[in-house]
């Protein structure tokens, strides 16, 4: 499969992620909070299988295919997106309300949001798309040193929301 987007801008396109057998469709986003997993490379990793309590995830023999979701199974619960070296995957729920979206995402940096604050929220290639509201912020030590933001949008932004914007570093030496 070629990635020619992947290679000439660091990141896949939309139409690259949905021609995966992991990347959800518009049905199956319709049906509640679920995984979506952006690998596109054939490397050698399996921990996203591992992690899901459900088995809704396979890699299988060799170790470096793609995984496959079974969206049926997926129920959300996120305990694979910490599990994933490559943070490369989230959970996104399009029937969050009426005209919100919620996204949840690993976020490896300092400073890290507060419950409640307003964060610019940003696209494949980090550049801003909206501004969402923080719901939870979760650095729970079963996911090894790799917090879980949840993200409230607007659900117009659903396709294009994968992060938030890093905050400033204010100075800790003088």
């Amino acid at each position: 499969m070629k990635h020619e987007t992947l290679k000439t801008t660091g990141a896949p396109s939309l139409e690259e992620l949905r021609a995966t057998p992991a990347f959800p469709t518009r049905e199956d986003f319709l049906r509640g909070p679920i995984a979506v997993i952006e690998c596109v490379e054939e490397i050698p990793c399996n921990p996203c299988e591992t992690a899901c309590p459900k088995g809704a995830i396979k890699v299988g023999q060799p170790i470096t295919n793609l995984p496959i979701m079974d969206f049926r199974l997926c129920t959300g619960c996120g305990r694979c997106i910490a599990a994933c070296p490559g943070l490369a995957i989230y959970i996104k729920d399009y029937t969050y309300s009426e005209d919100e979206a919620l996204i949840t995402f690993p976020f490896e940096y300092l400073p890290l949001p507060q419950k409640n604050e307003n964060v610019t929220l940003v696209n494949r290639m980090g550049e801003a798309i909206c501004q969402g509201k923080v719901k939870t912020v979760i650095n729970a030590k079963i996911n090894d040193c790799t917090t879980l933001i949840s993200v409230i949008f607007p659900k117009v932004y659903f396709d294009d929301v994968v992060s938030i914007q890093r905050l400033p570093v204010e100075e800790i030496c003088h």
